[in-house]
């Protein structure tokens, strides 16, 4: 079985015509017997009713699916290795920090590489520990230290300490004192939003929603139109909810019976040999200089390692 076999095979059945279908891959009507006869012989069936129209048999019915799977799977082959020859970078990161850490170094990155492919996948820790562990990925963004068993080997680059505040409506923070409980807080807005941005919840985190009579866990932009409207509060990477601090959307608050949390997180490659691609060590680079903006540098092995590559 050869992909010029399956290739005619699926033109007659497009076509529903021999003469049709080798006009069309530009070979003989012959040719494309010749190679139906072939394919039919290795499989034992026949996979053609041959008459005034050209039909499939129940066999050949059967057989299509799989043989157009065979053909697509050679055709993103192809394509996979023609990217590979004008370069292709592929990374993964939290949800929470594509849009802050990543939008703007890829277009710094494509102003520097225009011909370069780069495959940005997004997901939840254990989805980017998945991507790293197949290889799907050469580096990933999550959160720090690494508990995932299916990775303990990972090399952190640079770890970066992001603020979680604790935000509600501004409405909503106009009607506490200057100093006020969580009881307070929960009294005004008794829903809780949970966004798991830990892999182990802090106890803070957790007490909250305990305390809470309700609540609702929701991806990020669900969950913070939900707190501007009102309708809960909760913890928020700070990155996900500046803009909205800024222009007084959301409303900061502290507790006094509840500590500040914070969520560290790092770039991560399975080998430093990985920032021997100097397309891949710019692309990090220019990622750090943003993790410096969004949080802060608690650890930042990039600059040694790339001075020793």
């Amino acid at each position: 079985m050869d992909l010029d076999q399956l290739r005619t095979f699926d033109r007659i059945v497009r076509e529903q015509s021999f003469t049709r279908a080798a006009a069309y891959l530009n070979i003989t009507q012959a040719t494309a017997s010749m190679r139906i006869r072939a394919l039919e012989s290795l499989l034992g069936v026949s996979l053609f009713v041959r008459g005034r129209t050209v039909t499939l048999t129940d066999q050949g019915m059967t057989f299509l699916p799989f043989a157009r799977r065979i053909i697509g799977t050679a055709q993103e082959g192809r394509e996979a290795l023609r990217r590979v020859e004008r370069g292709r970078i592929a990374i993964a990161s939290l949800r929470s920090l594509v849009s802050p850490l990543i939008t703007e170094p890829l277009l710094r990155f494509q102003e520097k590489y225009p011909g370069v492919d780069v495959v940005v996948n997004e997901g939840r820790q254990a989805q980017i520990a998945a991507m790293l562990h197949e290889r799907d990925v050469e580096m990933g963004i999550l959160c720090w230290p690494n508990i995932d068993p299916l990775l303990v080997d990972l090399v952190p680059l640079v770890v970066m300490r992001e603020r979680v505040p604790l935000v509600v409506a501004p409405e909503i923070a106009a009607q506490l004192s200057a100093q006020p409980s969580i009881e307070e807080v929960l009294a005004l807005v008794p829903r809780v939003i949970s966004l798991r941005w830990w892999q182990a919840e802090p106890e803070t985190a957790a007490a909250l929603v305990r305390l809470a009579k309700t609540s609702v866990e929701l991806p990020t932009g669900p969950a913070r139109r939900l707190a501007v409207k009102g309708q809960g509060l909760g913890f928020f990477v700070n990155s996900a909810i500046a803009d909205d601090v800024a222009a007084g959307r959301l409303v900061e608050i502290a507790p006094v019976n509840f500590e500040p949390l914070h969520r560290d997180t790092a770039m991560v490659v399975r080998s430093t040999s990985a920032l021997d691609r100097d397309m891949l060590a710019d692309f990090i680079a220019e990622i750090a200089q943003e993790c410096a903006k969004v949080g802060m540098i608690i650890d930042n092995r990039l600059v040694e390692l790339t001075s020793a590559a």
